[in-house]
């Protein structure tokens, strides 16, 4: 099954492959048709909105099978105009890139006392044609909790900024520091393989009626 990836940042187009390698799923990246495909306004207030915003969005420009992912990020705890939501990259109108983002959160954690409780939300939407559309936001999306703190790790990887101030609460380590099948996903990846699998599943089923 061919799928295009609905996002324009190489980072989560790589993760996104290591996530379904196992499954019989061939992603295309968004990148492939060129920049003429326009990006969404993300204008929702929940990730799930934005993920059905994002598909739809590109579903009509390259009438091809298309998902979208969008998350939010939540700290425990927090005064409510320092909860980022599905915000986290943009602050005060502004969308911030790598760096900006990493510093706009450190010095989060700094008023708190130098690191915050913090997790993500996510959501899945699959426009596999205008009359069958799949939508995902159910709790095994949801990452673990864990910390964000002052201190940035000195590996940054593009795309994905935060990793790089994300602390495993239970091993007091970095997640770069903890290996491959802990690093980066948070316990998300998880969540989406299954939502692909029982997807594939599906199509199985149905072809077998």
């Amino acid at each position: 099954m061919k799928l295009v990836y609905g996002t324009y940042n190489p980072a989560k187009y790589d993760s996104m492959v290591q996530i379904v390698e196992d499954l019989e799923i061939e992603l295309i990246s968004l990148s492939s048709f060129g920049k003429q495909v326009i990006e969404s306004d993300e204008s929702g207030n929940d990730p799930l909105s934005n993920a059905e915003e994002k598909a739809l969005n590109y579903y009509k420009q390259i009438k091809k099978p298309v998902f979208s992912c969008d998350t939010g990020l939540y700290f425990r705890g927090v005064k409510e105009c320092d909860q980022p939501g599905v915000k986290a990259r943009r602050v005060n109108g502004k969308k911030l890139n790598d760096i900006e983002m990493m510093n706009h959160y450190i010095s989060i954690a700094d008023k708190y006392g130098g690191k915050l409780v913090a997790y993500y939300t996510n959501a899945i939407c699959l426009v596999m044609d205008k009359n069958n559309i799949i939508r995902d936001d159910g709790d095994d999306l949801n990452s673990e909790e864990f910390y964000i703190v002052n201190k940035p790790h000195p590996t940054v990887r593009e795309g994905f900024p935060l990793d790089s101030i994300s602390v495993h609460i239970e091993k007091g380590k970095y997640y770069y520091d903890i290996g491959d099948d802990q690093q980066n996903n948070f316990g998300v990846s998880k969540g989406i393989h299954s939502f692909f699998k029982r997807l594939i599943q599906r199509r199985q089923d149905k072809n077998e009626c």
